[in-house]
């Protein structure tokens, strides 16, 4: 099926992210928020991001100011906002991107089963919650995805395809060519924990931190070692304070929950203190490192 028009549930921070690279990629995009103010205020995201965009390709000579301005305007007229879930009766595909709750999103997509129209693809952008799930709460699992962004959704170029055991292959292929229109490089993976990324990346994080706990080695050497040895742009300690780690957290909760005999899946008494400490990483001020904004001091 030829996908053209793309509904985006949530206007926060992946999903105006994931509005705006399907806008810029021809699709005109209806996005969907529960108050005026979070739509605004994702609206406003959507809307600096562009101008931002176009005034680094004039600097780059990648476009003249004349083109840049033209594209920045032609992106910003395919976007709609709405608080109306009914707007997207008529897309082509919809991706969710609301709060990390497995029953709000299973209500959700229960609702958009009964909104979209037939042939409507259904996505989430959940990054840890089983796609089935979601799946057959929508009474439509056959036409269901997983499309997982990453943050910030304009510059990574990653987009994880997931599909379940009842996803069509013409769905899948389907949202594959939807993740390559909208400039990203897909990789597709069966309905598995943490599908491709995070089922590495969290077990890596838990290791870390567990070195910690035992005393080790100090966070900052544990950091050192993999940012210098490795090539890594920051190290496992540095990268859950950036994550957050109620979020860190949350994943592995869940993950123990459901696969409980899983030895690569256990949760660090550190990360529980901190979180109980209302320390949450780069988004608090302090999480294993003290921030100030997005830089450590």
């Amino acid at each position: 099926m030829k996908i053209e028009k793309v509904g985006v549930v949530g206007c926060g921070l992946m999903g105006h992210g994931i509005a705006q690279v399907a806008a810029q990629a021809g699709f005109e995009v209806c996005v969907v928020e529960t108050e005026q103010s979070f739509l605004d205020k994702g609206l406003g995201r959507i809307e600096k991001s562009l101008a931002k965009m176009a005034e680094k390709a004039v600097k780059k000579g990648k476009a003249t100011p004349e083109d840049a301005e033209k594209n920045r305007a032609a992106a910003w007229g395919r976007i709609e906002g709405s608080l109306d879930k009914q707007s997207l009766a008529d897309c082509d595909l919809v991706v969710e991107a609301i709060v990390e709750d497995l029953d709000v999103k299973k209500t959700l997509f229960n609702e958009l089963g009964g909104i979209c129209k037939a042939d409507t693809i259904l996505a989430s952008n959940t990054s840890s919650f089983p796609i089935a799930r979601m799946a057959e709460a929508s009474g439509r699992p056959e036409r269901f995805v997983g499309l997982h962004f990453f943050n910030p959704v304009q510059l990574m170029r990653l987009v994880e395809v997931v599909r379940t055991d009842k996803t069509d292959e013409d769905v899948f292929a389907a949202a594959r060519s939807f993740g390559e229109a909208a400039g990203k490089v897909p990789v597709a993976c069966k309905d598995t924990p943490g599908f491709v990324v995070n089922r590495l990346l969290v077990p890596y994080m838990t290791q870390a931190l567990e070195m910690l706990e035992r005393g080790d080695a100090t966070k900052e050497d544990i950091d050192a070692a993999m940012q210098f040895g490795c090539g890594y742009p920051m190290g496992p300690i540095t990268l859950t304070d950036y994550v957050g780690l109620d979020t860190t957290l949350s994943i592995l909760e869940g993950w123990c929950e459901r696969f409980p005999n899983e030895p690569a899946f256990s949760i660090p008494e550190v990360l529980c203190t901190r979180v109980k400490q209302g320390k949450l990483g780069r988004k608090s001020g302090e999480g294993f490192y003290k921030w100030d904004g997005d830089k450590k001091t």
